[in-house]
């Protein structure tokens, strides 16, 4: 290292005093110029997307703001709130609960897909191996699809999945991710005999996947989403007030197993 400036190395900005520059672009000329979706894209990927796919990435952001304090997160951030933590501090409480089960199941989901996208066979062929490969080497459950609330099918999915079409159709995308998910729905619904809803989490990794966003970074974007939903709820209970709210109401027990 020969100096000081070498201890952090980026390509994303640039500062002088007086002078911002964001991904080589002056901060001033981004400003009222392009909208958050573009943003992101740009920080993340380092230039611009076209109108039309920035649209596509903002509907997958829009799809997973929020789903109720039934989703750990949100719950989180409420319950936080009700401890006395601020508002950075629930966000962030909640955030931590976006794992591989609940929120980064979509990054699972744009590996599985990728496995079916890049395989050599018959997409018939290719969707049963990727789904056998994953349940034998990683889990049971396949990221991306089944819900315990929305049966038969989750609203969010079938109209993101319409959008990818439209994509699809005007040459936005190719619409490969798109037939991936949908073989791996249709074996499940076979395996299982019932219906096995897309969910929010497979439907935004489609669009994800066919805008070439990493796997990790399907993650991200969710986080992302969902932070505005985790801070419209904290603020909310900010505003009703109630102090230490747990899980359920004082009424309910726990099972007590010893």
């Amino acid at each position: 290292m020969s100096d000081v400036s070498d201890w952090w190395r980026t390509a994303i900005i640039d500062m002088e005093p007086g002078q911002i520059l964001v991904r080589g672009q002056h901060i001033e000329e981004l400003i009222g110029t392009v909208t958050f979706p573009q943003m992101i894209w740009l920080m993340t990927r380092g230039a611009l997307p076209s109108q039309e796919q920035a649209t596509l990435l903002e509907a997958a952001l829009v799809a997973a703001v929020d789903h109720g304090p039934q989703a750990p997160s949100i719950a989180t951030a409420r319950m936080a709130v009700t401890c006395g933590l601020n508002l950075n501090g629930a966000i962030a409480s909640a955030v931590n609960m976006l794992d591989d089960i609940h929120g980064g199941a979509g990054e699972q989901a744009v590996e599985l897909y990728t496995w079916i996208v890049d395989s050599s066979n018959p997409i018939n062929v290719a969707v049963v191996q990727a789904v056998d490969r994953w349940q034998t080497q990683r889990s049971k459950f396949v990221p991306g699809f089944g819900h315990r609330f929305h049966k038969p099918e989750d609203p969010r999915a079938r109209r993101l999945l319409e959008l990818v079409d439209q994509a699809r159709f005007e040459g936005i995308v190719e619409g490969q991710f798109a037939e991936a998910a949908r073989a791996i729905q249709a074996l499940l619904n076979s395996r299982k005999g019932k219906p096995v809803p897309m969910n929010i989490d497979g439907a935004t990794a489609v669009i994800y996947a066919e805008l070439g966003f990493a796997p990790p970074l399907a993650r991200g974007l969710f986080c992302l989403s969902r932070s505005v939903g985790i801070l419209a709820h904290a603020w909310e209970q900010m505003n009703e007030g109630g102090r230490n709210k747990g899980p359920t109401p004082p009424s309910y027990r726990w099972t007590y197993t010893g």
